[in-house]
């Protein structure tokens, strides 16, 4: 059975080359690009990946375009900032290749780091993802920021984790985090949340930052944890004074 990776893309030159590598066993690697400026689209050339572009849309939309791109029966989904262990490797293709498959899904465990440390508490273990698929029986991908996806069939768990890193530099991290709290801050603004003020915005990040580091004991992960938990309550604070930013020009509209 043929595997396609497929990999989406803006501006990730400082990952995508060891994300790429570690799919090199793959029969097919499609990298998905949604505008990128930098020099990532030439390291995808380099490892013969076929590169599609569109800026537009949401990554449920990304993903679900990629998908009719692919060619292999089985379809393997990989964030530039993930890793294929060689353990992860073989387990997924063992599986691809039984004769009597019964499952159309799995989903597998991600182990965590940020700045060399794995992140074992925090809300950020245990962690598992779906994201390889039997093609014929995975239809789309819906949702605008936590994307899920839609399919026909029963659900297996591998036990091999592959890798995730948190960026080692701040300003890809704040580049991500005023992209996706843009996105966050829409959606709320759409369901029609209560109207902002300044304490609410402190009350949020408060209650993320004790969320993160004392009810889910991110303290436990050493400083790596204190820095991570800050950081979350950092980018919620970000997505609530966008809408407030949304909902001040809403009232300056009518």
């Amino acid at each position: 059975m043929k595997i396609s990776a497929i990999v989406l893309n803006k501006n990730e030159e400082a990952m995508i080359r060891d994300c790429l590598e570690s799919l090199k066993w793959t029969d097919e690697i499609i990298v998905f690009d949604t505008g990128s400026t930098d020099n990532s689209l030439n390291v995808a050339r380099e490892f013969s990946a076929k590169i599609f572009k569109n800026k537009g849309n949401d990554f449920a939309s990304w993903r679900t375009e990629a998908l009719d791109e692919a060619k292999g029966e089985w379809v393997f989904y990989l964030d530039p900032d993930e890793r294929v262990t060689p353990l992860l490797k073989k387990e997924i293709e063992a599986e691809i290749n039984k004769d009597d498959q019964a499952f159309s899904v799995f989903v597998m465990p991600r182990r965590n780091f940020l700045l060399g440390k794995e992140l074992r508490f925090g809300g950020w273990s245990p962690d598992y993802v779906k994201r390889l698929f039997l093609r014929k029986d995975l239809e789309k991908w819906r949702g605008e920021l936590h994307e899920e996806p839609v399919f026909r069939g029963e659900i297996g768990k591998l036990s091999s984790p592959m890798i995730h890193l948190q960026p080692e530099k701040i300003e890809p991290a704040l580049a991500k985090s005023i992209r996706w709290s843009g996105i966050e801050a829409n959606l709320l603004y759409q369901s029609g949340h209560p109207l902002i003020t300044w304490w609410r915005v402190l009350r949020m990040g408060l209650t993320t930052l004790f969320e993160r580091l004392i009810k889910k004991q991110g303290f436990r992960d050493g400083v790596e944890g204190f820095i991570e938990s800050i950081y979350q309550a950092f980018h919620t604070m970000i997505v609530y004074l966008k809408l407030w930013e949304l909902q001040d020009t809403d009232k300056l509209n009518k």
